[in-house]
């Protein structure tokens, strides 16, 4: 029987690549590099896929990432490197529009300085560089928005069948079991929490090409389109179900909500009828939440099957702030999970913790008051952006906005706004603008 799933999944994938083949037409061969990159921080990374690991689970795993994977990380950069260096990207012009993202890594490159980890620091702010490389070569493209959607729709067609077989039959390697002897489901992803994000990014995508790109189509393309969602979009709905994962979940009925908003014929012809719907929402809740005490918040989180204390979250973060360093600086660029830090919170909370799971917090944690400030600016600088971008291509803007929006939100209960994930990745998506080439 495994035999007879394992042939399947390669002839669904085969299938679903061979309905999508023309509609990658002008698409460059260079966006199978963040492709790559995705792939590997969003699934496994290679030496789990070729399960060379690590002999020994301890907090100093942590402090030398496996050689293999920095190596893959190490080429996929200076390869996207190259590749900007040969569309000749106009750096000066960069540097002039976004000057928050550049104070940002400006000051994480200072902090490497008072880090007591400095190298680690140093190796990490090289890598979550390599997002902004990964980001402006999608935004390069001639059509940067269909490239996307080519990328997310290839490592969807790999990744999602392959976490449907393994969790079916092959559950030593789709599925593992927590301290409690739980069963948590995984599928092609290292764990849980990284299936729901990756079906999160699909979700988004497949929502908002359905909705303002599908109706666009005709004839025999729409009918292949169609089929292709007919596929995608059951395995997508399950693998979250499984994953189980709240954030996920709300993030992307979240985005869903907003799309459909924007979708509204008299939003549609006046755009900025969206923002007095998002501005009326938020006053809403403080009105619901101060003046008549409905505690929305925990009124969801309960709905969610989730406990009070967002599964051991807030104790987490009491602890966090009580062993927080310079509340101004920090401790460094993403050098707080380490050393006697980590193996004291292992010891509290059970091993594999190594992030605050709140991505505002993991950001004052490692560079204090001036980080969240200058994380704070990003943000509203690329909503500024993807509004006025609405001007220029509606479905673009919003898709932008709900980029921002939902990485915003998804840093609530996870920590994203640094090192490799992907979610940060989506973030630097919805704040560039397309980049022209000289």
């Amino acid at each position: 029987m495994k035999i007879i799933a394992t042939l399947s999944c390669f002839i669904v994938i085969c299938g679903l690549f061979l309905l999508d083949r023309k509609r990658n037409s002008g698409i460059s061969r260079a966006t199978w590099v963040p492709a790559a990159w995705i792939f590997f921080v969003g699934s496994r990374q290679l030496s789990q896929w070729l399960n060379i690991i690590f002999p020994v689970k301890t907090s100093s795993i942590y402090l030398e990432a496996n050689p293999l994977n920095a190596f893959v990380l190490l080429v996929l950069i200076v390869t996207g490197i190259l590749i900007l260096w040969q569309r000749k990207i106009c750096w000066k012009k960069l540097l002039i529009q976004y000057p928050w993202i550049w104070l940002f890594f400006i000051f994480a490159a200072a902090s490497i300085f008072w880090s007591d980890y400095s190298f680690i620091s140093f190796k990490r702010l090289i890598r979550s560089l390599g997002l902004i490389v990964m980001a402006i070569v999608i935004m390069s493209e001639e059509r940067p928005y269909r490239a996307l959607g080519t990328i997310i729709k290839r490592l969807a067609f790999i990744i999602l069948p392959l976490s449907v077989l393994f969790i079916r039959y092959y559950p030593l390697i789709g599925t593992a079991t927590s301290r409690w002897g739980k069963v948590l489901y995984r599928g092609a992803v290292i764990n849980k929490n990284g299936l729901g994000q990756i079906c999160l990014i699909f979700g988004i995508y497949f929502s908002w090409n359905l909705l303002f790109n599908y109706r666009e189509e005709i004839g025999h393309e729409k009918r292949k389109s169609l089929s292709v969602y007919f596929i995608i979009m059951p395995m997508l709905a399950w693998l979250l179900y499984k994953a189980n994962s709240a954030t996920s979940f709300v993030c992307l009925m979240s985005a869903i909500c907003f799309f459909v908003a924007a979708r509204l014929p008299w939003v549609y012809e006046k755009p900025r009828r969206l923002l007095a719907i998002c501005i009326a929402g938020i006053i809403i809740f403080v009105i619901l939440q101060l003046y008549f005490a409905i505690d929305i918040k925990n009124m969801i989180i309960s709905g969610l099957g989730r406990r009070q204390d967002l599964t051991y979250r807030l104790p987490l973060w009491d602890w966090a702030l009580s062993h927080a360093g310079n509340p101004w600086v920090g401790v460094g660029y993403d050098s707080f999970w380490v050393g006697s830090r980590l193996e004291q919170v292992w010891q509290m909370f059970g091993e594999g913790i190594k992030q605050a799971h709140n991505g505002y917090l993991e950001i004052y944690l490692n560079l204090g008051l001036v980080g969240v400030a200058l994380i704070a600016c990003t943000i509203f600088s690329g909503l500024i952006k993807a509004w006025k971008y609405l001007s220029i291509d509606f479905p673009a803007g919003i898709l932008r906005l709900s980029l921002i929006l939902v990485v915003v939100l998804y840093n609530y209960t996870e920590a994203s706004f640094s090192g490799t994930s992907n979610m940060w990745l989506l973030f630097w998506l919805g704040v560039f603008d397309p980049q022209k080439r000289r």
